[in-house]
């Protein structure tokens, strides 16, 4: 087995992993959806000296070699390029994640009262444990757009002084037949509504706490119940990222799948120079249901910006598109399933990510007969171990689990479908898909280095 990357550090390498942390846990505490995290990168982006592709389109500005240029997606996925010293037909180097995380959406109808008590209905997006997301404390984050044009943010929950919103469970005294049930049905998709509320209005003799609570959103958003017919409101968990372990070496926190990949995919990419090859870093939505949508993998965003690049760089064709798809290469980072002693049974030791041994590599994912895989090239792994072993990268290589115990996809299928050489490589994360996760400091710093050395290498 691997050595233990912590002991290969030296004081410096201690110093920029805990800034590198202290970082990440900023952004994964400010940003727990696709909205928030295209936000906060366009940001840095332009503060980078990135240009928004839609300007220079409109402009028809020539782009040259060391040129920056990103382009969003709807508001929910974003695709950053910075040309290289090759013509992009060549091919470019790509990373790529996705910033969507497991969570409970709003129905369209969701507010109601019973009792005199006021919740909203919600309906769960992802693979998730539907049980453990009762009795925690939990925010709304989100969009209402109102037919006048207007669009309003909403985020309740995450300042110290704001209330949280709770989706209750039963007790223990009465729940008997509850804890007979399968975990999949203790609680069901329809029992996870979200307690908002319980003060009555004075004089309103029906649903007076929903009467309530409609008030203060007309007053803080000037918001109708209508409204919730085009909102966008995510219920995720509250409250911060914090050091995990008496010895501060792991993070746990909300949605470390899959932005403990993307903000590290982000910053190497920011911190790259111009290189031979064009450069691109590619954060999409949706990859938890499927990659579908305009804002998931499987659609043309990406195809598209690539297009419009090309054109501005004098050469525009389909064929010219093609080529600079087909000839990239691309790591599909994705997190991987940690070894947990607890639940060995699941896992085979001898092809199983471990905590500390650095970035994961993921031949194939999929379930059971490699349903849904990608199935990287040996000649790419290659390429890569070469890299990475240069680099003085810590890398280790995994399989998600036993073969017929259960499995999972990710993107890399897909942008396989464009015949360039794809392998999904990411972060180990205990607990993943539960409200809180757990990740190591040591293999966040190992994936951004290893991010780094890809992109000037591959």
């Amino acid at each position: 087995m691997q050595k233990n990357t912590w002991l290969k550090y030296d004081e410096k390498d201690i110093a920029d992993l805990e800034s590198l942390s202290n970082q990440y846990k900023s952004f994964l505490s400010q940003c727990k959806t696709e909205r928030e995290c295209t936000a906060f990168f366009v940001k840095e982006a332009e503060a980078a000296g990135y240009r928004n592709l839609e300007d220079l389109v409109e402009t028809d500005t020539v782009l040259r070699t060391g040129d920056k240029v990103y382009a969003v997606g709807m508001g929910k996925t974003i695709a950053l390029f910075q040309i290289g010293k090759e013509p992009m037909t060549n091919g470019m180097n790509i990373l790529c994640a996705h910033i969507d995380s497991p969570r409970l959406d709003l129905k369209q109808v969701p507010l109601y009262e019973d009792t005199e008590l006021t919740y909203l209905d919600t309906h769960y997006y992802g693979g998730i444990k539907k049980y453990q997301w009762v009795t925690i404390p939990l925010a709304i984050h989100g969009v209402v757009a109102k037919k006048d044009g207007t669009v309003e943010k909403m985020n309740i929950g995450e300042d110290e002084n704001d209330p949280v919103v709770y989706v209750t469970d039963l007790l223990v005294h009465l729940s008997g037949k509850q804890m007979q049930k399968k975990a999949s049905e203790v609680v069901t998709g329809e029992n996870l509504d979200i307690l908002i509320g319980s003060r009555p209005l004075a004089d309103v003799e029906k649903d007076a706490v929903k009467a309530n609570i409609l008030q203060l959103l007309k007053e803080k958003y000037d918001m109708e119940e209508d409204d919730f017919l085009s909102a966008e409101l995510e219920i995720v968990p509250a409250g911060p990222a914090r050091d995990c372990g008496l010895d501060r070496s792991m993070i746990a926190g909300y949605g470390h799948d899959d932005r403990v990949c993307a903000f590290p995919s982000f910053q190497a990419f920011l911190e790259t120079e111009v290189t031979e090859r064009t450069s691109c870093c590619l954060l999409v939505d949706k990859e938890e249901i499927g990659s579908v949508g305009a804002t998931g993998m499987q659609s043309v965003f990406f195809e598209n910006a690539v297009a419009e690049i090309l054109a501005l760089t004098g050469t525009d064709s389909n064929l010219a598109v093609r080529r600079a798809l087909a000839r990239s290469k691309m790591l599909s980072s994705d997190v991987s399933a940690a070894y947990d002693p607890a639940y060995a049974e699941a896992f085979e030791k001898k092809n199983a990510a471990y905590f500390g041994k650095g970035l994961v590599l993921n031949k194939y994912t999929g379930s059971r007969g490699k349903s849904g895989s990608n199935d990287a090239n040996a000649e790419y792994l290659a390429q890569l171990r070469r890299i990475f072993d240069d680099a003085d990268v810590s890398f280790q290589t995994a399989e998600l689990g036993k073969v017929d115990v259960g499995g999972g996809g990710t993107i890399a299928y897909i942008a396989a479908l464009y015949g360039m050489e794809v392998v999904d490589s990411g972060v180990a994360v205990l607990s993943m898909h539960a409200p809180c996760e757990v990740i190591s400091k040591a293999d966040l710093y190992e994936a951004k280095k290893g991010y780094v050395a890809f992109l000037k290498n591959a």
